[in-house]
């Protein structure tokens, strides 16, 4: 790294792999195993941030991302859009690093960049702003990210149902919760009845966005097994097709992304009551004419066909 770019990096970055330690978080977790393999997720985050940071050139950066195993590859990408979006604020004068990496090697992994830019506005305390270049369908992951970011580092402020920061307004409070769902995977230690003892905290309107979030955190991140699984879906109660929704979104994410897990397959057997492979279908399809953003965006609309698809299946 050139000098002014490690001054960059510690000073609104600040993450060594020490930051991402459930224990030094203050996040319970009895499993070591489970303990490890969420830690090993973050690291893999601040990993991909931190390339995107050293890198010369989007081809390099490229490279470097290449050498993360395939199945965790996705969240350092994630976390190389989080560094391309911090060093679009902060260099101003040099900006669509973001926009030009969603448009190359970032595109497979779509989800993830979109959610990586809301994890660089939340660092600077932004609003949920969609960088120029955004998928307009995926803009909402923007203020996911937004969410899982204060769900991680902020927790404390987020907990018990406090309010949305005042930011976060109309459907951009909702794609909030999804995130701030998906941290309760690393928060409450992928621990089924931690998460959802968490999430009887907040108000009830707010919960559903909240389940869908932990499903799919549960199918795309995993590391638990199908006993603990199906005690989350217990839990969900009404909010199982919620569940069901976010691990579709998940299949659907690695498998345009090309890196298949077998947690995420486990996770939609369970959840979705069919494969990985048949959950994304149920994601494809319900694009399909798609309405444009209206009163409702439509990325809910999306969210609400796949949610219905899973109810006439009878997953409840």
């Amino acid at each position: 790294m050139a000098s002014p770019t490690i001054w960059l990096y510690r000073r609104f970055l600040g993450l060594g792999d020490g930051e991402i330690r459930l224990a030094r978080r203050g996040f319970p977790c009895d499993d070591p195993a489970i303990r490890k393999h969420l830690e090993e997720i973050g690291a893999t985050v601040v990993a991909g941030c931190r390339a995107a940071f050293e890198a010369r050139d989007e081809a390099e950066l490229e490279a470097l991302l290449a050498r993360t195993e395939l199945e965790r590859r996705g969240f350092a990408f994630e976390g190389a859009a989080m560094g391309l979006a911090l060093l679009d604020r902060l260099t101003p004068w040099k900006r669509g690093r973001w926009a030009s990496f969603l448009r190359g090697p970032g595109d497979p992994h779509a989800y993830m960049v979109h959610v990586g830019a809301g994890l660089a506005l939340a660092r600077l305390r932004r609003g949920p702003v969609a960088p120029v270049g955004a998928d307009p369908l995926l803009a909402p992951l923007v203020a996911d990210g937004c969410g899982f970011h204060d769900g991680f580092f902020r927790w404390s402020e987020r907990a018990a149902g406090r309010p949305h920061p005042r930011a976060f307004r109309g459907y951009a409070a909702r794609a909030y919760d999804q995130g701030l769902g998906r941290s309760l995977w690393f928060v409450r230690g992928a621990s089924a009845p931690r998460i959802a003892g968490a999430i009887e905290e907040f108000p009830a309107p707010r919960r559903a966005d909240l389940w869908a979030g932990v499903g799919l955190a549960c199918a795309y991140a995993g590391g638990v097994d199908r006993a603990a699984i199906e005690e989350l879906a217990r839990l969900a109660g009404r909010c199982a097709p919620e569940l069901a929704q976010g691990a579709s979104f998940a299949s659907q994410a690695r498998r345009r992304a090309g890196n298949p897990a077998a947690h995420t397959d486990l996770a939609c057997r369970v959840l979705c009551a069919s494969s990985s492979e048949e959950a994304a279908d149920v994601a494809v399809r319900a694009l399909v004419g798609l309405p444009p953003d209206g009163e409702r965006p439509a990325y809910e609309a999306w969210r609400r066909r796949v949610r219905s698809r899973f109810l006439e299946s009878g997953v409840t």
